[in-house]
């Protein structure tokens, strides 16, 4: 099964961004999206296929981390 997560644009360089992603940072082709630094965009696969408004990717995150207390 694969899992889309949602992370917050740090830093862009050209068609890569940096992404913190539940405080861990990681590279992420954003050349399908239009973002800018500080937009939350939800991942897959390595490549950044939807920006997010704040409200809905700390939904996703809360979700997470339900999940992972129940661990």
């Amino acid at each position: 099964m694969c899992v889309a997560v949602p992370g917050k644009v740090v830093k862009i360089n050209g068609n890569y961004a940096k992404v913190n992603v539940m405080d861990n940072t990681t590279d992420v082709n954003v050349k399908l999206v239009d973002v800018k630094i500080g937009d939350y965009v939800l991942i897959h696969a390595g490549c950044a296929i939807e920006v997010l408004s704040q409200e809905a990717a700390q939904e996703i995150i809360d979700v997470f981390s339900e999940l992972l207390e129940e661990v």
